[in-house]
């Protein structure tokens, strides 16, 4: 694959992170203040579903290089409560941002998309050209809907426009500012709240949604910032790539290993009534891995800088 380096950010180029007040959003600005760049911005007050404001923001700041890490997401019970919601939302921000971006000619688009896009009985870790081979995993159809039609949109305006809009499947990211509420929560936040609420509280055990058999593949949201730096200077290409940490654990594993980052000394408790989701969910990572690019945090070492972060905001 050859690299228009034309298309590489400078240390001065302007560039717009979407998502100001996401997990990703905020981990992507905090990598980019690290690399130096200096004109990095987010909205400021603006709704993302509103046309004429998102419009607005691009001609008065003129982006050259868009970061879309915006868009409601959920665990499993956000997913199954509210639907509509994940959907339309991230229908209605994919598609301003990414019309606003053809429009004012940004240089180049990089489009988060989701791992709960792909089927969910393809072969395990799961290839790129995997996509839409399959049946969705029926307790998250909505949200993966709409993030199938974010990364067809880019293709789409790649093919009538020649627009640069590249597309990034992460892995599940979790870290310092994760969203630990309990009913938007991810396994990993939620099970950090769960566990130390438990232990501050001196309770005998903590409940796990499911059997704790599912295995999913987790990455250090500084790591997946890191990721989506790489490839908006190394990868040019239509198809989606995964940003993948190439481990997966089962539910079970995760929940021990934070039981231990936590201290927490009770037991945990499954309840099978409740829906496991996907049963493995592995991404296949030798595409990035083969540009050049690989993780720096271990597992125990992310989750034990989300631990501290919880700790002191909560």
């Amino acid at each position: 694959m050859t690299v228009n380096r034309g298309n590489a950010m400078n240390i001065d180029s302007s560039i717009y992170v979407v998502g100001e007040n996401t997990l990703i959003g905020v981990a992507i600005h905090r990598a980019l203040e690290r690399a130096g760049y200096c004109k990095t911005f987010s909205e400021k007050g603006e709704d993302l579903k509103n046309v004429s404001q998102i419009d607005r923001l691009f001609r008065e700041r003129k982006p050259e290089f868009v970061f879309l890490a915006a868009g409601k997401t959920g665990g499993i019970a956000a997913n199954i409560k509210y639907p509509a919601d994940l959907m339309l939302d991230n229908l209605l921000i994919a598609c301003n941002i990414i019309e606003c971006a053809r429009r004012y000619n940004v240089k180049k688009l990089l489009y988060l998309a989701s791992s709960c896009s792909y089927p969910r009985d393809c072969a395990q870790p799961m290839k790129e050209e995997a996509l839409l081979t399959g049946l969705l995993e029926p307790t998250n159809v909505a949200y993966a809907v709409a993030k199938i039609a974010g990364i067809k949109l880019c293709q789409a305006y790649k093919s009538q426009y020649g627009s640069n809009f590249i597309v990034g499947i992460p892995a599940n990211a979790f870290g310092p500012g994760d969203d630990f509420s309990e009913e938007d929560s991810h396994v990993v936040a939620a099970l950090i709240r769960k566990m130390h609420e438990a232990k501050v509280n001196d309770r005998k055990q903590v409940e796990v949604w499911g059997t704790g058999n599912p295995q999913r593949e987790f990455i250090f949201v500084d790591d997946l910032a890191d990721a989506c730096l790489f490839i908006m200077d190394n990868y040019d290409t239509p198809e989606p790539i995964n940003l993948g940490s190439g481990m997966a654990f089962s539910i079970r594993d995760l929940a021990e290993a934070i039981r231990e980052v936590v201290g927490f000394n009770g037991s945990i408790v499954y309840d099978t009534s409740k829906p496991d989701g996907m049963p493995i969910k592995s991404l296949d990572n030798s595409k990035i891995r083969d540009l050049g690019w690989s993780p720096y945090f271990s597992l125990r070492e992310g989750l034990a800088i989300t631990y501290n972060w919880y700790r002191k905001e909560y």
